[in-house]
């Protein structure tokens, strides 16, 4: 059995912080399992392509159980089965999220997660010249930028925001980090920048990187207590490898508590109700399951809307629905064309505005069967909370606000989605029920803390074991308050600078 001093599995936007950040070290030996391909396509590549990469082979195309919230619909999970992983195939929006959502953290057992202790890794990973040298980084290796050629809509966007009163931010990463705004987006000459991009290919050459493509992880292996492997499968052969120092799982909020429960580290009930030896009995793997719910509000235009160049997605609006609350637990998106689930239709010339939560509702996943090659069992639950679709509904009214307001005059035709007849609240509610879907930003199923119910404690080690580790999404205890793809290369920095035991990040470890 060939050996490592790290088994990293997954080439997603962690994974790849990781594997690049560990093996700049030059003595230290990594091994990076990928269940996906190469991202060579040159739909990865094309910004503006990034709606036609779901349901390819990019993407691990995953199925919902019936959501009795969402009027039963079985909803499709696309997330990234590729070299860069869900970052090869989103919208590229870079977006850090709140102060208050990893304030958050740290209040709920995450200690040195708080907002002053993540910024240091933030800024670390960004080279962004000329914004505010307390809140943004030079010198690292991703590049977030406004579009310089932006859709006219987006203006438009935020001219309502400003007409209405609404407050205004100059960069959401920066002090100001809520309002009405510019999405800085992870595109660089033209070309997607995504975690493989901006550190794997950099760091690929390295001797002790060893990058194998199309292998599925299948169970982790174990000695006691301890991590010693990985088991997977690559062109119908089963192999095994050894971590001499640890095992790092960065396959996602779907991925990473599905191997643990087929390896046996999980509630002991249903690992025994599918016939998987208990090895740890951990009820919080795969709980905790939560996703961003999102819905559109959909216009006809009355002229035609430019195609897009960039992502289809430069603008939001970032906001509180009770002031009373510490931070953003709302966001309203300009997507420049109609954006909705199956089974609704509008004209093509059309344009969105998103809304989207952050929800209360809480689901889980867990195992089909003993077989580690089956098909998780996923439940997210939503708008379970009635909080949820009481915030959507009223998200729906607020962007119908926006759209009537003057500066969106010679652009609007007509509301098409709910459409002007659903005015009442219960049929505001009965549209969020058909319309809600997700955003692709699955997180929690593996939560870093201290109580009975997390997974890892705040070195992202698994409670209870040696030799393993996750770094991913699904450590989040909570989602943050925007898109989650940068709050997810933060989660690959620091942790790399926890696994490494960096000086210069130290005062930021738990103790």
């Amino acid at each position: 059995m060939n050996s490592f001093d790290y088994v990293i599995v997954g080439a997603g936007s962690a994974g790849c912080v990781v594997a690049a950040r560990l093996t700049e070290d030059a003595n230290t030996r990594v091994l990076l399992l990928e269940a996906g391909g190469e991202d060579t396509s040159d739909l990865i590549h094309v910004p503006s392509a990034w709606p036609a990469l779901w349901g390819t082979e990019y993407c691990w195309d995953y199925r919902t159980e019936p959501q009795a919230g969402t009027s039963g619909t079985v909803h499709v999970w696309p997330r990234g089965k590729v070299l860069g992983g869900s970052s090869s195939i989103n919208a590229m929006v870079y977006l850090r999220g709140h102060r208050n959502d990893f304030d958050s953290w740290e209040r709920e057992g995450a200690a040195g997660w708080g907002f002053s202790g993540v910024l240091p890794f933030f800024r670390r990973m960004e080279h962004v010249p000329g914004n505010e040298p307390d809140y943004r980084g030079r010198g690292g290796p991703i590049t977030p930028s406004v579009v310089s050629d932006p859709n006219p809509l987006s203006q438009i966007f935020l001219d309502a925001a400003a007409e209405l009163k609404y407050p205004t931010t100059q960069d959401f990463n920066g002090s100001v980090q809520e309002g009405a705004g510019w999405h800085e987006l992870l595109i660089a000459g033209g070309k997607r920048l995504s975690a493989a991009a901006a550190y794997l290919h950099p760091a690929s050459a390295r001797p002790n990187l060893t990058i194998i493509t199309r292998a599925r992880a299948r169970r982790l292996l174990f000695k006691a207590s301890r991590c010693i492997g990985v088991e997977y499968m690559r062109e119908g052969a089963l192999n095994r490898v050894a971590a001499e120092a640890e095992v790092i799982v960065c396959a996602g909020a779907v991925g990473s508590p599905k191997l643990l429960l087929a390896s046996g580290v999980g509630p002991a009930e249903h690992l025994r109700e599918v016939g998987v030896e208990v090895v740890n009995d951990l009820p919080g793997v795969g709980q905790n399951l939560h996703d961003h719910p999102l819905l559109g509000f959909v216009v006809e235009a009355s002229r035609e809307i430019p195609p897009g160049t960039a992502n289809h997605a430069e603008v939001s609006m970032l906001w509180r629905s009770d002031p009373g609350i510490p931070g953003p637990d709302m966001q309203t998106i300009l997507i420049h064309f109609p954006f909705h689930l199956p089974g609704f239709h509008s004209p093509a010339n059309s344009y969105t505005i998103g809304i989207s939560i952050v929800p209360r509702s809480r689901g889980w996943i867990k195992l089909s069967s003993s077989d580690p090659d089956a098909p998780p069992v996923i439940n997210p639950n939503y708008l379970d909370d009635y909080s949820d679709v009481q915030r959507l509904v009223l998200g729906v009214e607020r962007a119908r606000e926006l759209n009537a307001a003057r500066a969106f005059y010679g652009w609007r035709k007509r509301e098409i989605l709910p459409g002007r007849s659903a005015r009442k609240d219960t049929e505001l509610r009965r549209y969020v029920a058909r319309a809600t879907g997700t955003y692709c930003h699955p997180v929690g199923t593996c939560k870093m803390g201290v109580d009975g119910m997390s997974v890892v404690n705040p070195y992202l080690q698994v409670h209870g074991m040696t030799g393993l580790r996750v770094v991913d999404a699904s450590v989040m205890p909570t989602i943050v308050s925007a898109n989650i793809n940068a709050a997810t290369l933060m989660i690959g920095e620091k942790a790399s600078s926890l696994i490494r035991g960096d000086r210069l990040f130290s005062d930021f470890y738990a103790s």
